[in-house]
């Protein structure tokens, strides 16, 4: 899934270096990163995916559309169930 320029300036708005995600699935990936695993976003490509670095050592980037994850809170641990919604 490729986002065009403006899509993928909202991501970068939305995902900014240092945002907290907790992956809920990978979809297509054969060798996807666990499901709950927490991680924080290095940076979103000139394609839309969002890299991260993940506590569990790995860096993968994940495709919003494609793969499942939100946004987790830090400051009260709690996670804010987002979708995201963006027309190609």
């Amino acid at each position: 899934m490729y986002y065009n320029k403006e899509n993928v300036e909202r991501l970068r708005q939305r995902y900014p270096e240092g945002t907290r995600i907790c992956l809920d699935q990978m979809n297509d990936d054969p060798f996807p990163v666990e499901s709950g695993t927490l991680g924080k976003v290095d940076h979103v490509d000139d394609i839309g995916t969002v890299h991260c670095i993940f506590d569990n050592g790995r860096t993968l980037g994940v495709i919003p559309g494609v793969d499942d994850f939100h946004i987790v809170s830090e400051d009260s641990e709690q996670t804010e169930d987002e979708e995201m919604n963006i027309s190609m």
